[in-house]
């Protein structure tokens, strides 16, 4: 919402106060000032001046040569197009240099062969209206040479609250109640303002009648004897300074007093009314009616209608309709002035996209006062205006509303309290006193009346007393006073902190997807993967039909949603942790057993003949498994064949599965803490897994309960490495049967303590070959922390190597 410094200026003294000073404590008491800006800063280079002599231009008919004084040495010569030009006639005057509103700069010019040095301007070419028949008549008492916002004494600033900041404050959303603000702020007193009616004629007045609660009070105002003429300078200055655009005396002075005071009004030419008068009601559904902008709209019976006779005038609280616009030469006007429903007005401006300054308003509960306030307000300024109008007779007013102003009872030592800060309770009652609650105090007790403008959907309760004076004592002004409490570590949990170690690594250089499946799984997918014969806890009611089974694993979820992934992209990797029941352990209370795991699959087509090479997929689910388990601080995973040690799943390929096992904190090994396995190629099929991107299927599983049995490393500094190492690759053939554990152990024993790090990057069997044999390719980190390793070291390892793999029965390829 914008606000003119200029504006406050009338309704409360603000000498000495600048409007950087005034942004700065209304951000801290009130509200958040988004912005501070001078108005019109131009106006400040724009000059008054005096035509001294205006001769015809001796090449152009429609040009007035004119000599401007424009307080300087040398009086200008100015080439001006106006007709209203003419000597003696005090003008507004932009020299050469000063750049105009669209950006445009004054320049010396030759115009019919008579240099002109500077511009006599409009009231639009200075962006005050949209007058253009000639240029600015200035008063002729004004002081030639001072600027014209100096001399009109019209110099302004600017100042943008945050809309949401005033949210819950219906009285600042009209200058007065900023002004109210900073009176108390600055213990300024609040200028008076009479917004009482003026003497009426005693006639009877159009009829009202409000048909509906959304309504809570309506009041029309007949109005005579007004003529339609251009508002006065001062009025739409201070329009356009909040970002209004004059149109119009009537129309000016109706958003005047909104912006004034917060109550938006709306004026009908009361010779197109129906004698009948104005009735309030709901809209029928699918009544239309052409509001002002042109638009036909159709309403809803949630709407709330302004009605004469039988035609639509006004869209309550949001726009007027053509059928009732102010035209022509009219001076009989009807003013209507209401209060309407907050969230009825909300949801017709929603619905209609019709967001106006005066549905702003009425969407944030008004006070029910204001109507009759804002009807005198208008009069007032009319007459100051055109002294002729007059009111032929009594408002007509109708609705259901009451007065909210109330009585809250509040005690000193709950605001000492609250606040924190020693206030002596008539400190608190000055306070209130400035923002216009009236107080009492008898005591520790302040009895405070609450005026209507602030019990309107902001004060109820005595918290809400303690908050203004709070805001207003300053809260920085309030003494910092530590929080003394005893703080304790909480307990670590290390579950916790497992999932999120597997989350961050995972979804981090894995570059896997954590998803969440049901727990629920349909028994033809247990069916598939070779689990039905299993106990499982079963549903009565199942959300979805088929699934009543409660997965004992979330590999079924993952490979359902495997199958749904892969249709968007050939390369699926997912992981989810989650939890397993286990019906045959259940408790005494008759509850599953439940089991903490994390489930991962992975997919990729299979390689084209021209990748240049392929570690496989099992490999590098491995190496997936393997650096997980690293990461979270274990380091003696040992892998082994499934089945030899564990049980294998049916779902695991006969060859292709491994389990890996970590010492406990027992000193034991326990077998179950990893596993991972090809998917059965015969499930494949089943699955929906087999198409042109058919590659191989990667399951691992972890089990999280086994993890928190496991023994961790011991935590500690591990310095970089002073010396440098020796990486060299090794290829081997060897047997099918020997696995890649049992070569890694060859390798780490002929390193003797100097393998580093050991990466399996390439695994081939195929033509070049022997029959029953495989390739494998490593590379191998060879480091030591005492001396650097030579190349003649390198050999020797080479050679323990050789020995090694030979015992094994098979051979490190040279070529």
């Amino acid at each position: 919402m914008l606000i003119s410094y200029r504006w406050l200026a009338r309704h409360v003294n603000l000498e000495g106060i600048s409007p950087e000073r005034l942004a700065e404590e209304l951000t801290l008491s009130t509200a958040e000032v988004e912005g501070l800006e001078a108005f019109a800063p131009h106006l400040s280079k724009v000059t008054v001046g005096l035509v001294t002599s205006a001769e015809k231009h001796p090449d152009a008919d429609k040009l007035t040569v004119c000599t401007v004084d424009v307080g300087e040495a040398e009086p200008l010569t100015i080439v001006c197009g106006a007709p209203n030009v003419r000597a003696s006639l005090k003008v507004a005057v932009a020299t050469v240099g000063t750049t105009l509103p669209g950006d445009f700069r004054i320049k010396k010019a030759k115009i019919r062969g008579v240099e002109s040095r500077g511009m006599i301007c409009s009231v639009r070419e200075l962006d005050l209206g949209d007058e253009h028949d000639g240029i600015w008549e200035l008063d002729c008492d004004l002081e030639v040479g001072k600027p014209v916002a100096e001399a009109l004494c019209i110099e302004d600033w600017v100042i943008e609250v945050d809309n949401k900041s005033i949210t819950h404050r219906p009285d600042l959303w009209g200058h007065r109640g900023i002004a109210r603000e900073l009176a108390a702020i600055f213990d300024r007193e609040l200028l008076p303002l009479d917004t009482s009616l003026p003497a009426t004629l005693g006639g009877e007045g159009l009829a009202v009648r409000v048909e509906s609660a959304a309504c809570a009070r309506y009041i029309g105002l007949e109005i005579d004897g007004v003529r339609s003429e251009p508002s006065p300078l001062w009025l739409k200055l201070l329009l356009l300074a909040v970002g209004q655009r004059p149109l119009d005396l009537l129309v000016d002075l109706s958003n005047f007093v909104m912006l004034d005071l917060g109550q938006p009004n709306h004026l009908f030419d009361r010779t197109r009314l129906d004698p009948g008068g104005i009735v309030v009601r709901a809209a029928h559904a699918g009544e239309t009616i052409q509001t002002l902008d042109g638009e036909q709209r159709s309403l809803t019976e949630a709407d709330l209608l302004i009605t004469s006779g039988d035609e639509p005038v006004a869209l309550a609280g949001v726009m007027g309709a053509e059928a009732s616009k102010v035209i022509g030469e009219t001076g009989k006007l009807l003013l209507e002035v209401a209060s309407f429903d907050a969230v009825t007005i909300r949801r017709t401006a929603a619905r209609t996209g019709l967001r106006s300054d005066s549905s702003a308003r009425f969407e944030k509960s008004l006070d029910p006062t204001l109507p009759m306030q804002a009807a005198g307000h208008l009069v007032r300024t009319l007459q100051a205006i055109q002294p002729e109008v007059s009111l032929p007779s009594k408002p007509v007013e109708d609705g259901d509303w009451q007065d909210p102003a109330c009585e809250i009872e509040l005690t000193g030592s709950l605001v000492r309290r609250l606040l924190g800060v020693e206030l002596e309770d008539e400190a608190m009652a000055a306070i209130l006193r400035s923002l216009d609650f009236g107080v009492t105090c008898e005591g520790d007790l302040l009895r405070v009346s609450v005026p209507s403008n602030r019990a309107t959907r902001d004060i109820s309760i005595d918290r809400d007393l303690v908050e203004e004076i709070g805001r207003l004592h300053r809260y920085d002004n309030i003494p910092e006073r530590p929080l003394v409490a005893e703080v304790n570590p909480p307990p670590r949990d290390l579950r916790r902190e497992l999932v999120t170690g597997i989350q961050d690594r995972l979804a981090g250089a894995a570059a896997f997807h954590e998803v969440m499946s049901y727990s629920f799984v349909a028994t033809s997918l247990l069916e598939t993967l070779g689990l039905a014969q299993r106990e499982f806890v079963r549903l009565v009611n199942p959300v979805v039909e088929g699934e009543e089974c409660v997965r004992r694993s979330v590999v079924p979820g993952l490979l359902k949603l495997l199958e749904k992934n892969r249709r968007i992209t050939p390369d699926v990797r997912l992981f989810e942790i989650g939890k397993g029941y286990l019906p045959e352990e259940a408790d005494e209370r008759g509850l599953p057993g439940e089991i903490h795991e994390l489930g991962l699959v992975w997919t990729r087509p299979v390689p084209g003949k021209k990748a240049r090479f392929d570690a496989g997929l099992f490999a590098q689910m491995r190496g997936v498994l393997d650096d997980l388990i690293r990461a979270l601080g274990f380091d003696d995973l040992r892998w082994e064949p499934a089945g030899s040690e564990a049980p294998a799943e049916p779902w695991m390929h006969a060859g292709r599965a491994l389990c890996g096992s970590l010492v406990g904190r027992d000193g034991k090994r326990r077998c179950l803490a990893v596993q991972m396995a090809e998917l059965e190629p015969g499930l494949q099929r089943p699955l929906g897994l087999i198409d042109n991107l058919a590659g191989e299927v990667l399951i691992g599983r972890v089990s999280l309960d086994e993890l928190l049995l496991a023994q961790p490393r011991q935590g500690g500094f591990e310095p970089l490495p002073r010396l440098p190492g020796n990486k060299v690759d090794v290829a081997l053939a060897m047997p099918v049967a020997i696995s890649a554990g049992e070569v890694r152990k060859a390798i780490e024993k002929s390193g003797k303590g100097l393998c580093r790090e050991i990466e399996l990057f390439d695994l081939y069997s195929g033509p070049g070959l022997a029959a029953g044999t495989k390739s494998l390719a490593y590379h191998v980190l060879l480091q030591s922390d005492k001396k650097t390793i030579t190349d003649g070291e390198a050999q020797k390892f080479f050679k323990r190597l050789e020995r090694a793999v030979g015992e094994l029965g098979g051979e490190l390829r040279r070529e």
